[in-house]
């Protein structure tokens, strides 16, 4: 983990950049920006929440871990959101693991900190709550598509999520982190990477993947990924109309 030069790119991280100047003072003077690696573990399931991340590039991971090992993603946090944020309403062991897969920056605050800002500001308090809600939507549609849908369909909605996420059309993603993201083997990613790049739809070298038709692959894709976009379009929409009514200031 690397501390970059101080700066705090409030407009770069969606829910920090709705904040006052008050509350977001409450956040950025006790916070760095910090540069995370691609397998960067912020936290395991059933460890304590020390560090509070609002991403402000890049994409995190977050994994239900079986008692076996075997884990499965149920939601990721981009630049719109926050990680471990419910440390600030009082949760502090995490119940999944979180795990960078797209090289990131993010403020890092720690949850102490934290739990004083959120403490003094309501809208922070707020923000907290209403992010929570995006995740438990994209649990829920997740875990439908991975129940009912086939994995060529998941393999294109998990591709097009990181590549709105790296705001590229080209992503350093290998094979084994998307068998461990999917749930399924690697020979079977293998299988629908293989057919996906005969068709001329991507590239897929050295753990490299180019998007060369995206109209091509989002209509490969299943319904859950615009499902996704208009339920977080929908939250955010709902957020925004609800803090113009609210105090957007600090607590006495």
């Amino acid at each position: 983990m690397t501390v970059l030069p101080s700066f705090h790119g409030s407009n770069h991280n969606h829910l920090l950049a709705r904040l006052s100047v008050e509350s977001l003072g409450l956040i950025t003077h006790h916070s760095a920006v910090v540069a995370m690696k691609q397998g960067t573990v912020l936290y395991e399931a059933g460890e304590e929440v020390e560090h509070v991340y609002f991403p402000h590039s890049g994409m995190v991971s977050l994994l239900a871990v079986m008692q076996n090992g075997k884990a499965i993603e149920t939601a990721t946090v981009g630049r719109e959101g926050v990680v471990g944020a419910m440390a600030g309403l009082g949760l502090y062991t995490s119940m999944v693991r979180a795990v960078v897969q797209l090289p990131m920056s993010a403020s890092k605050i720690s949850a102490a900190r934290f739990r004083h800002a959120v403490a003094a500001s309501k809208s922070i308090e707020h923000a907290c709550i209403r992010y929570n809600e995006v995740l438990l939507t994209q649990a829920r549609v997740t875990a439908a598509c991975n129940a009912l849908h086939p994995v060529d369909e998941r393999f294109c909605r998990w591709l097009l999520q990181s590549a709105d996420r790296a705001e590229s059309n080209t992503v350093a993603l290998t094979q084994e982190l998307l068998s461990e993201m999917l749930g399924v083997r690697r020979t079977s990613v293998t299988e629908v990477a293989g057919k996906l790049q005969r068709d001329g739809i991507i590239s897929f070298t050295r753990g490299i993947i180019q998007i060369i038709d995206r109209p091509g692959l989002e209509a490969l894709t299943c319904e859950c990924y615009q499902s996704l976009i208009d339920q977080s379009a929908t939250l955010g929409r709902q957020s925004v109309v609800v803090d113009s009514r609210a105090s957007d200031g600090a607590r006495p």
